[in-house]
């Protein structure tokens, strides 16, 4: 019985798709396959950790806008942070969400107006962004973190991360940059 649950758990640390940054996320087809709202991480998933907007994630935000979808930002930051990130960005955010409980994903899916099956996330993190939103039961896309320099809890929890990436890639018969493009 144990070892269901376990296999569970596992299944919910798994992201639907995998890609090595944000630019690798095909949004128009997703766009096309009926998806109408995008809930993004902040931090090392648009930019590096407490970077300000800059000009590719405010480039891919007008670009998704463009296409048709409704955006919310989802962090477990103070809204200070997350009010000045958005500043340029001009789309929905929730501020300390806390992430991976599920009272965040359903704020943002609220201020969307979406629902769970029209509804993807985007984020770096395997224990808080992905099982997070597995829980809840979006489409999750796991994308590499921006950049490695970051705060020592979310270092130690690279080290399981990595087990999962492998056997997510194991899983699924991918290669290093090689991607389920379903």
């Amino acid at each position: 019985m144990k070892c269901v649950y376990l296999i569970e758990f596992m299944n919910n640390l798994y992201p639907n798709r995998y890609f090595d940054k944000k630019e690798d996320v095909p949004f128009e087809k997703l766009y096309q396959q009926g998806f109408r709202g995008v809930i993004f991480d902040i931090d090392n998933t648009l930019v590096p950790h407490d970077a300000p907007a800059d000009e590719k994630a405010i480039a891919l935000i007008q670009q998704l806008k463009q296409i048709g979808y409704q955006i919310c930002l989802l962090s477990n930051n103070k809204e200070e942070r997350v009010a000045s990130f958005n500043e340029p960005l001009q789309v929905h955010y929730v501020y300390k969400g806390g992430k991976p409980l599920k009272r965040g994903y359903l704020q943002a899916l609220d201020k969307l107006g979406t629902n769970l099956e029209h509804t993807l996330f985007v984020g770096d993190q395997i224990f808080t962004d992905i099982w997070g939103a597995r829980r809840v039961g979006l489409y999750s896309v796991l994308l590499d973190p921006i950049n490695p320099k970051e705060e020592i809890q979310i270092v130690l929890k690279r080290i399981p991360e990595k087990y999962v990436k492998w056997n997510y890639r194991r899983k699924h018969h991918l290669h290093k940059n090689e991607y389920d493009l379903e």
